[in-house]
């Protein structure tokens, strides 16, 4: 399992859109993913689940992968994140 840390700094958090656009990058990998917040794990594939988790501004959040492309799913949510002004 491969996990790493960010810190969310667009303004409005993670929002519609751009938990949309994480999905969207998640659900491109076998791997099975989850993004933490708070205690809370839900899967990065799941809008419903994304949004569920209210991530403002400042937040520290995780994402989790395990599976046979963990690593790639990883970094290429982390590039993902960093392009959209998501969190670094």
């Amino acid at each position: 399992m491969v996990e790493k840390q960010f810190k969310v700094t667009a303004n409005t958090g993670i929002h519609a859109r751009s938990a949309t656009i994480l999905v969207q990058e998640a659900s491109k990998f076998k791997s099975d993913i989850h993004l933490e917040f708070k205690g809370k794990k839900v899967n990065l594939k799941s809008i419903m689940g994304v949004m569920s988790l209210g991530i403002g501004q400042n937040a520290d959040i995780s994402i989790l992968a395990k599976g046979e492309d963990e690593s790639a799913a990883i970094q290429s949510l982390a590039e993902t994140l960093k392009m959209e002004g998501l969190a670094h």
